[in-house]
């Protein structure tokens, strides 16, 4: 994040889903670390203005994988050593480790100076953005999911994680944007898994959100696949990332595909507004190591084997696809 004078342009990226599989603990454990995975797209993220991660799972030991997940809080150093500046939290794993799980995954981020969205560790806390300052100029954050694998919130307690609730997330945005924020970027977990087109429920909410004066940008998670960029009422909603960093039990091309977003915001009078948005695409390769490529320097890459060659370039262009549909 940068804290340089003011700019007329800020560029944010957004990055898809954190699913810390047992594979993937068991690959940091070989390599010492989680940012080594992370270090073919650190230039991108490092590169922008303000980066926002997805952590879908809650931190804590014992580490446990599907369905009640723990991952290791190492993975909270990972991203902050790939340039980070703090992530969505709330997802349909918040309550896998009920209220310990929530409180663990907020204060591991808070040590590594990350900031955070969409949970809370008290009820003050519960509604209000996480806000950065880049080049002078504030952006606030917020995040809600559709909701939790069927298990309630612990004891009631409601304020842990924010769901999704569009009258809500417009009168939280409005209330950042009159305490000062030029830009709202609102995270919202949603969709279907393993499908590329948006459900009924993400269109209603999206149709909802956008065109607000008070939410300049919509980065979605959850589906595990890459789904369509588009402008909808003036908004840019980006409905689906797919997986930044996952291995799934069942490995297909479309849960190793993600798309990280490059958004460029200008300045015009006092607003500043989505000028450009420039789609990255994303593979994790499982072998010989696992690791996150940047297929758009990949597929440049006259150093890379025929063969995964071959890889990179259709997936490359099925992630273009999706993102363009």
């Amino acid at each position: 994040m940068r804290s340089s004078p003011r700019t007329s342009e800020i560029t944010v990226v957004g990055a898809g889903d954190i699913l810390v599989h047992p594979q993937v603990w068991a690959q940091a454990q070989r390599d010492g670390n989680f940012a080594a995975m992370f270090a073919g797209v650190r230039d991108v993220i490092a590169g922008a203005d303000l980066a926002l991660c997805h952590l879908e799972t809650p931190v804590g030991e014992p580490f446990q994988g599907y369905p009640r997940f723990n991952a290791p809080p190492a993975v909270v150093a990972g991203i902050k050593a790939t340039g980070f500046d703090g992530c969505s939290t709330v997802s349909n794993h918040t309550f896998d480790q009920g209220q310990d799980g929530v409180e663990r995954t907020i204060a591991a981020l808070d040590a590594a100076g990350l900031g955070h969205a969409g949970t809370a560790s008290r009820p003050a806390d519960a509604g209000h953005a996480a806000v950065y300052t880049v080049h002078g100029v504030r952006i606030a954050h917020l995040a809600s999911t559709f909701g939790f694998n069927g298990l309630a919130a612990p004891d009631g307690k409601t304020w842990l994680a924010e769901r999704i609730d569009p009258d809500r997330i417009l009168a939280e945005a409005h209330r950042a944007k009159q305490a000062g924020a030029a830009i709202v970027i609102v995270s919202l977990h949603w969709g279907t898994e393993y499908r590329h087109d948006p459900n009924a429920d993400q269109l209603a909410w999206a149709n909802r959100l956008a065109g607000s004066p008070d939410i300049d940008l919509i980065l979605g998670h959850h589906a595990h696949v890459v789904q369509p960029i588009r402008r909808i009422k003036g908004t840019t909603v980006v409905f689906g990332m797919g997986n930044e960093l996952a291995r799934h039990a069942t490995p297909e091309d479309a849960n190793r595909e993600g798309l990280m977003v490059r958004v460029t915001f200008a300045q015009t009078g006092t607003r500043w507004a989505v000028k450009t948005v420039e789609p990255l695409p994303t593979w994790v390769d499982l072998s010989p190591s696992i690791r996150i490529v940047n297929l758009t320097t990949a597929v440049g890459d006259t150093g890379v084997d025929a063969a995964r060659h071959r890889t990179y370039q259709a997936a490359y262009d099925r992630v273009r696809k999706y993102a363009r549909s």
